[in-house]
């Protein structure tokens, strides 16, 4: 069965969109104690990067980095809430898409390290 809303189009499925997205953001901030984190280190760093960055382009690496970071711990708290909803019994392939997904922000925290890094040091 599909959604009601899939059918909107234009205007009302934009503003929808924004809606859901905005629920999303207020969800993550109050729930997720690493989102929450993650939001107050790219409050410091993104005006960082403003100010540390020499040109356009070390200044756009430096902050996608960061967003990065978000948006890949959004999507693992989604993996876990979706994984939490079907069961919170312990098992295998739980924990695999649990720790998967807390690798992906390892990675996306290692690239903003290796960015900043060599923006700054090389």
């Amino acid at each position: 069965m599909e959604s009601p809303y899939k059918g909107k189009t234009g205007i009302r499925r934009l503003m929808n969109a924004f809606g859901y997205s905005l629920e999303g953001f207020k969800a993550a901030f109050k729930h997720e104690d690493a989102f929450r984190q993650e939001v107050f280190l790219a409050i410091v760093l993104i005006p960082l990067a403003v100010y540390l960055s020499k040109t356009p382009i070390e200044r756009a690496m430096m902050i996608a980095s960061v967003l990065l970071v978000l948006i890949v711990e959004l999507l693992n708290s989604a993996i876990e809430a979706a994984v939490d909803h079907t069961s919170t019994e312990h098992h295998a392939l739980a924990k695999r898409a649990k720790d998967i997904g807390s690798a992906a922000v390892f990675i996306a925290l290692t690239i903003v390290v290796s960015v900043w890094g060599l923006v700054l040091f090389v």
